[in-house]
């Protein structure tokens, strides 16, 4: 009998905020990485990702208004720290590698008297049997604000001290045996 189980070999954590604002606008694709962590992984290997972040909506408090309601959605990506280089011999860009999304979409909404906004996103992923050898993994919160009463110049604050990046990484180890 050969049953596979899993090991957990590493866990790596961050609070360090790479981005301190989201810039409000209409659109939905002005995405920030708010945290990342740098994992080395191998082909079958599982992640255990744990992601908290909190934004705070002070829109308005600048122009002595109101205010108003700013969606914010988040997502948990991965990418290849370490790609190969393309035919001209240079290597890609961050945003023109390929980013793979690794749990569903999330969102909310936070008004000026709600004020605070917790993140919380978790995600189990698997790397995949073709990642390449000895390539690390680079696991990204990122998160976007909009709004359709956006004010240009508007941004929500990405809150330092209070968020988590957890990456769990656990590895195949195959038991060989008779029950």
């Amino acid at each position: 009998m050969t049953a596979t189980s899993l090991v957990l070999s590493g866990v790596y954590e961050t609070d360090e905020v790479t981005a301190t604002s989201l810039p409000v606008d209409l659109a939905t694709d002005t995405w920030r990485t708010v945290m990342r962590s740098v994992v080395p992984v191998a082909a079958g290997d599982r992640l255990d990702v744990t992601a908290r972040a909190r934004v705070t909506n002070d829109v308005g408090v600048s122009r002595g208004d109101s205010g108003y309601t700013v969606g914010v959605g988040a997502h948990l990506w991965v990418y290849d720290c370490d790609p190969d280089p393309g035919p001209d011999g240079t290597v890609p860009v961050v945003s023109e590698r390929p980013w793979t999304r690794i749990a569903p979409s999330w969102g909310d909404n936070v008004s000026r008297d709600r004020h605070h906004l917790p993140i919380a996103l978790t995600a189990m992923w698997d790397v995949p049997a073709n990642w390449p050898p000895g390539h690390r993994a680079v696991v990204v919160l990122r998160a976007d604000a909009h709004s359709t009463a956006w004010k240009s110049g508007d941004t929500l604050t990405v809150d330092g001290g209070y968020g988590q990046l957890i990456v769990r990484r656990w590895t195949p180890l195959s038991l060989t045996g008779v029950c």
